[in-house]
């Protein structure tokens, strides 16, 4: 390279020494060399600043893989829900991580050696040759101006009147700026001319010193892959492509599934399409619930809930949770639909020792059929399928509907089954179902009234002969001491096998309640049930025509249910002359109503009833009794006002769902 250097000062004379210096062509080369020393310094600027991004991002590089190796030790210990099957998958991440860390080791070095054979020799350049260059040209320009100062005042001398003094001493002072310009312009020329040496060697130097430092790391690496990973990569491939293939096929096969969902007519989405028939034999339920649960005083809240059966448990599993927690114990519950006026689908669950849940489910008969299954404890069993399959033959042939009265044979007791019964009962406190009511034995959902005995009603002296057998015999309201009317509606009737226990209206309570939810049955019509001193009378409130009456003895029993208060039973007992008996043998009937008001009222108004027929065979007792209880005008019991309201002059009965 041939570098053309600014002109070499010589030892000249005074006299010649400042034309050459002063000259236009030294003028001109030096703007040259100064605009040059100008355009390398900012050009070196730059190229510095890209240089410490280079190791700045060589830094981070370090840092960064440090921070990797870490992060891939530290899946082992993530408590991942579905973590199994991950072992090899660890591994695999430890063998990275250790040869990451292997390589975070060569990236410190690289940055140590770009620090060491690139940063600095820049940095020495610049603070160094560049910085001299500046100090130089400023010193040049000041002793410049000094001596064009002193040559100012030797040149204003006077001529006529000349002071040596005066003349001597500027003439010392124009001596000392030359030769102070001199050496400053020489010093100055000096560090231009090798300047354009230095500059080279400055552009080269960091750049041999980054080659050599990113060769020097190549070559390391190619040593750590090459001995320690030729085997471990191709495993490594092999197994993230099994893994591919797994999820492909999987996704396949989720694709084929989408398919099939889209393929499918809108009307499965829809809610409230044709029910699919419903399994009668689960002992196991899961799915999303609503829950009612209560805000204030008056004011509930529904709550959408997992909940699922474990045993003899319903359990929920809130929002968030990983395991669910029991709700409620199912054993010896009993389940039965239910109508709410701000919800759906409700059914309600009772426990034995009063707790109640209102749940809502558009699948509400399979939830109450597995509910049902599940709280006869035929989970306990050998073989739970194969009993909840025969109870559900049972129960189906037990409640099937059916229109009319129909002569019960299969209902009618036993004499020798009844004894055993009994002496059972002495020696139980719990009797079975099965010797409550007869397996099988129907339910009726409905009083009907035939015409011809609506006709027969309402002739002069008319008198209605129901199916039972029983009479209206001194049943007139106006012969009676009490008369009380309560608005119910009638949920069924079936025959049971005996009237001396309230179990057995408990029982037939169940066993109609779950009839009706098995068969959708919620309808119901609202009757008046009349009480008098003699005899119970279930008043049409429509036409005013008794639908069925008992005399009061042929009640042997009565009770309102334990948790719902408004559900009132009992029990008549009749004859059966299918055998050919004279005197026929006794038959009972259960009863089912659901009430306006509590139970305990009707109760406790048929038992007076019952205390006033037996005051009747003895006056003192009856004059007794008039004493202690008040009396109308027209000199009846006072008991309650009327609940049936309009409806007992004729108005139209409402169709009511009922909540029982």
């Amino acid at each position: 390279m041939n570098v053309v250097p600014l002109a070499v000062w010589k030892l000249l004379p005074r006299t010649s020494f400042c034309v050459s210096f002063s000259s236009l062509q030294t003028r001109s080369l030096l703007s040259v060399f100064e605009e040059d020393a100008g355009t390398l310094t900012d050009y070196t600027n730059q190229l510095l600043q890209s240089m410490q991004r280079v190791y700045g991002a060589q830094s981070e590089m370090g840092l960064a893989t440090e921070q990797l190796s870490r992060q891939l030790l530290e899946y082992e210990k993530q408590n991942f829900a579905l973590g199994k099957g991950d072992e090899e998958v660890i591994s695999t991440l430890q063998q990275f991580a250790k040869t990451v860390g292997e390589l975070n080791t060569l990236h410190s070095e690289l940055a140590t050696q770009m620090a060491d054979r690139m940063i600095f020799p820049m940095i020495q350049f610049r603070e160094k040759d560049l910085t001299e260059i500046s100090t130089l040209r400023e010193i040049f320009g000041i002793a410049s101006d000094e001596h064009e100062a002193a040559m100012v005042k030797y040149s204003r001398l006077p001529k006529k009147k000349e002071n040596e003094k005066v003349k001597a001493e500027l003439v010392g002072e124009v001596a000392y700026s030359r030769r102070k310009q001199h050496q400053a312009s020489m010093q100055y020329y000096c560090a231009l001319n090798a300047l354009q040496y230095r500059k080279r060697v400055a552009m080269l130097e960091p750049m041999l010193g980054y080659t050599q430092a990113q060769i020097n790391f190549y070559k390391k690496g190619i040593d750590l892959v090459s001995k320690k990973m030729d085997s471990f990569l191709p495993s490594v491939s092999s197994m993230t492509q099994n893994i591919q293939a797994q999820l492909d096929s999987e996704a396949e096969a989720m694709r084929m599934t989408q398919r099939e969902l889209l393929s499918m007519e809108d009307t499965v989405y829809m809610p409230d399409r044709d029910p699919a028939p419903v399994n009668r034999t689960l002992i196991q339920k899961a799915g999303y619930l609503n829950i009612r649960n209560k805000t204030g005083l008056v004011t509930t809240a529904w709550d959408r809930l997992y909940f699922f059966t474990q045993g003899g448990n319903l359990m929920c599993q809130p929002r968030g949770a990983v395991a669910g927690g029991m709700v409620l114990d199912l054993d010896n519950s009993s389940v039965m639909a239910v109508e709410c006026e701000d919800r759906r689908y409700c059914f309600q669950i009772t426990s034995p020792n009063g707790k109640t849940l209102i749940l809502s489910s558009i699948s509400r008969l399979q939830w109450i059929c597995t509910l049902n299954n599940i709280s006869r404890q035929i989970y306990l069993t050998d073989n739970p399928e194969a009993v909840a399959i025969r109870l559900n033959q049972t129960a189906i042939q037990a409640v099937t509907p059916i229109t009319s009265f129909e002569k019960r044979g299969e209902g009618s007791p036993n004499p020798d089954r009844l004894a055993s019964i009994m002496q059972r009962k002495h020696l139980t406190s719990a009797p079975e179902p099965e010797d409550l009511i007869v397996p099988g034995t129907p339910i009726q959902f409905d009083i009907m009234l035939p015409a011809s005995e609506f006709q027969d009603q309402n002739r002069a002296g008319g008198r209605r002969t129901n199916p039972f057998g029983e009479t209206d015999t001194d049943c007139s309201p106006e012969n009676s001491l009490l008369q009380q009317v309560f608005a119910v509606r009638f949920l069924g009737s079936m025959a049971v096998r005996s009237g001396q226990t309230q179990e057995v209206i408990y029982e037939a309570m169940r066993q109609v309640l779950a009839a009706r939810a098995i068969h959708n049955i919620f309808r119901t019509t609202e009757s008046h049930l009349m009480v008098t001193s003699s005899c119970l009378r279930l008043i049409d409130p429509q036409t005013q025509v008794t639908r069925i009456g008992f005399q009061l003895q042929e009640v042997t029993q009565f009770v309102a249910h334990q948790e719902n208060g408004r559900l009132i039973g009992f029990v008549v007992e009749g004859r059966d002359w299918s055998e050919g008996d004279e005197e026929g043998e006794p038959s009972f009937s259960a009863f089912v109503f659901e009430s306006n008001t509590e139970g305990e009222k009707i109760c406790y108004t048929i038992s007076l009833g019952k205390d006033i027929m037996e005051a009747k065979k003895d006056p003192e007792a009856l004059v007794q009794l008039l004493k202690n209880m008040p009396l109308t005008n027209e000199g009846k019991f006072l008991l309650l006002d009327s609940e049936t309201g309009n409806t007992a002059n004729g108005g139209a009965p409402d169709e009511e769902e009922s909540e029982a």
